[in-house]
């Protein structure tokens, strides 16, 4: 194991709300003053071209996650278990793709994507645990839909009105990088451990979607990064097709991945550790692009 993990290389980059509040409008604040801190003005113009393309990357993204959200609403709703199950691990990754954005919402990011351990953390109770992670305590834990018809019908009020939202994110340079930065963060912290999805095991799902957004950050970027730091950007190209491999390792037969706990303690090690390696440039970005 390194010395240093990633999430001790990244905190200067990583995005930390200070405070929870119990209330909508206090959570409002919260997200105003997260994304204020992590965007800042937009200082480069020239990168206009960029922002725009990662505009229309999330929010084509939303408009997937929130199709799918519909279709897996519909499966909860008709009580058909097995095709909730299906559909829950691919519609969950149009989300985890474009959190940086997703997250510019402190009040919605948490109604769709909440785990209990979350709630608990900040002095919730289970009766206000709602979106995904409480259905799939019904599909994974109790084999049912029963009970969480409501629960899914406002994930799907929730989704639509994130995917509306959407278009009045600023998005800024400074928001993609330090958004690469911790969707990587995301995986070696919950995803590594098994704990995102921890009735369902479907984590390599989020894993490799996490890694697409931060890639699909890179790219966007990698012109502009090659003319400043060839090197790095080589470098990244390099590290980002290792941690792909690794995951192609676990890939299905039918395009899906398979359960976490089938993966061993070394197969674990490797993924945290080409993880570790692709934070490290992947954090140098924001300093070379200044």
């Amino acid at each position: 194991m390194k010395t240093k993990s990633l999430v001790a290389i990244l905190l200067a980059g990583s995005v930390v709300m200070t405070g929870c509040n119990s209330s909508d409008t206090a959570k409002k604040e919260d997200s105003k003053s997260k994304t204020e801190a992590t965007t800042g003005p937009t200082t480069s113009p020239k990168l206009q071209k960029e922002i725009d393309a990662y505009k229309e990357f999330a929010m084509d993204q939303m408009d997937k996650f929130t199709i799918e959200t519909e279709k897996f609403v519909k499966a909860v709703k008709a009580g058909d278990v097995e095709k909730a199950k299906e559909i829950y691990p691919t519609a969950r990754m149009y989300f985890e793709r474009s959190e940086p954005i997703a997250e510019s919402f402190g009040d919605l990011d948490p109604r769709i994507d909440a785990r209990l351990a979350d709630l608990k953390a900040e002095g919730q109770g289970e009766e206000e645990w709602t979106g995904y992670h409480k259905i799939e305590y019904g599909l994974w834990k109790e084999n049912t839909t029963k009970g969480y018809e409501k629960t899914a019908d406002q994930l799907l009020a929730d989704s639509k009105e994130l995917r509306a939202r959407v278009e009045t994110v600023d998005v800024t340079p400074d928001l993609m990088m330090t958004g690469a930065v911790d969707l990587l963060n995301e995986v070696s912290t919950s995803k590594i451990t098994g704990e995102e999805e921890i009735y369902s095991h479907t984590d390599l799902y989020d894993f490799k979607a996490n890694v697409e957004g931060a890639e699909k950050i890179f790219t966007i970027l990698e012109d502009q990064i090659t003319d400043k730091d060839p090197k790095l950007a080589k470098d990244l190209t390099e590290k980002f097709k290792a941690v792909n491999d690794l995951l192609a390792k676990y890939e299905t037969k039918n395009g899906g991945y398979v359960s976490y706990t089938k993966l061993t303690k070394d197969d674990t090690k490797a993924l945290s550790e080409a993880v570790n390696h692709l934070g490290e440039p992947l954090s140098q970005m924001g300093i070379i692009m200044e």
